[in-house]
């Protein structure tokens, strides 16, 4: 038996607002997801804070870390590919963000504590320019060197294995390229110790 008119025009209505309402919350869930997936977007204090979280990978387990490739603070070029056979620190930074502010002495202090011993520390500067990277570096004397990263692009890299969500994120690659640890939020340096020591000793 056929509809009658206004039974059609209700159920065309119904129709619509599904369709509406279904729009709007696939809108919604793609903005969580990119807000969740980027180090790089902004909340309040213009930073995405971790949780504190630290994901240790077993060697049997561990992904092939990216190898960084672009230029460091001062514009000259700058590889991970230098430091091949060394345990690889990357911290991802911004002068913008006050953990990382907090963070940066305790990581120079662990970078010249490791030196001559196999671990190489590698900062990652993002969502800056190069310049208020550099003031930044040189207040703290940073004793290692930074990519210069405005765009986050090189977060991409390590989206296969762990990716970064937050801001500071530190990673800690493996003598074998692998990554091993990911530490979200400021680094407690007496726990990023024993983390590195474990992946010197191949645990």
């Amino acid at each position: 038996m056929p509809l009658s008119t206004t039974c059609s025009a209700r159920l065309r209505r119904v129709a619509r607002r599904s369709i509406v309402a279904f729009l709007v919350v696939t809108a919604v869930a793609t903005l969580n997801a990119c807000s969740s997936a980027t180090s790089t977007d902004a909340t309040e204090g213009g930073y995405v804070s971790g949780d504190g979280s630290i994901t240790v990978v077993a060697p049997s387990e561990r992904e092939e870390a990216p190898v960084l490739e672009g230029t460091d603070l001062d514009g000259a070029p700058l590889s991970t590919a230098q430091f091949e056979g060394d345990v690889l620190v990357v911290n991802i930074w911004g002068s913008w963000c006050p953990p990382c502010r907090k963070e940066t002495p305790d990581l120079i202090a662990m970078a010249d504590e490791f030196s001559g011993q196999g671990v190489q520390f590698v900062g990652i500067a993002i969502r800056e320019g190069r310049t208020a990277s550099k003031a930044f570096a040189s207040n703290f004397g940073m004793n290692y060197p930074s990519f210069s990263d405005s765009g986050g692009e090189m977060l991409i890299g390590f989206s296969s294995s762990l990716p970064a969500v937050a801001v500071p994120t530190t990673y800690v690659i493996d003598a074998q390229g692998r990554v091993a640890v990911r530490y979200m939020d400021q680094v407690d340096p007496d726990t990023l110790r024993e983390l590195v020591i474990d992946v010197q000793e191949g645990r």
